[in-house]
């Protein structure tokens, strides 16, 4: 399984053409999103299935060979994660108020497609709650970290926290001074669009 977001034209039968071209090139498409739109353009994630013997690379040909598309990340997608739709967790949430942090903390790995998620305390940086591969430490560092009140998007320099390599993170605020923290390795990094959709989250958890 692999996950490309791509830029492309944004106009009628720009989105087909793309979907085209990787059937082309051999790709199961599982699901599409529109992640962004700017003016002229919009960036869609395609999650697609690979079969063996296929090289992905033929994949990034396959889209660039259309007129004003561009791969802006190509990566491995980790079995199991799957895509939850915004509102699905929501709904859950809805459901089930008394947990609505906990769930949207344990749901941010396949809604964000991140590496994992932690709550931390805004004031010391102690994890109150955290998914699989989150550090397994009893508080992330503030000074790595930065503001926890506010919702927002930073890098992680290498060794901020002992052995672990750079990351992109989000944050953003929850209720009774925490925070919850989101964690991707290697890319693709935060856009705007997501950031917004975390503090939307985030406030409706509160």
């Amino acid at each position: 399984m692999f996950l490309l977001r791509v830029a492309l034209p944004d106009r009628p039968g720009s989105l087909g053409a793309v979907a085209s071209a990787l059937g082309t090139a051999g790709a199961d498409i599982q699901a599409v999103e529109i992640v962004e739109k700017y003016e002229g353009f919009a960036v869609d994630d395609f999650m697609v299935e690979v079969p063996l013997g296929t090289l992905p690379d033929a994949l990034i040909t396959s889209c660039t060979s259309i007129e004003g598309v561009e791969v802006l990340w190509f990566s491995h997608y980790p079995e199991g994660w799957g895509l939850q739709a915004d509102m699905a967790v929501l709904d859950d949430m809805t459901a089930n108020p008394e947990r609505a942090e906990e769930i949207l903390t344990e749901s941010a790995p396949a809604v964000f497609r991140v590496n994992w998620a932690a709550q931390v305390a805004q004031s010391d940086g102690r994890i109150l709650a955290r998914t699989g591969m989150a550090p397994a430490v009893d508080a992330l560092p503030l000074d790595a970290l930065g503001r926890l009140d506010q919702a927002r998007i930073a890098e992680l320099p290498d060794e901020w926290l002992p052995g672990w390599p750079e990351l992109l993170i989000a944050t953003a605020p929850l209720k009774q001074g925490r925070a919850l923290v989101l964690a991707r390795k290697g890319g693709p990094p935060f856009i705007k669009s997501e950031l917004a959709r975390l503090r939307h989250l985030a406030a409706l958890a509160n």
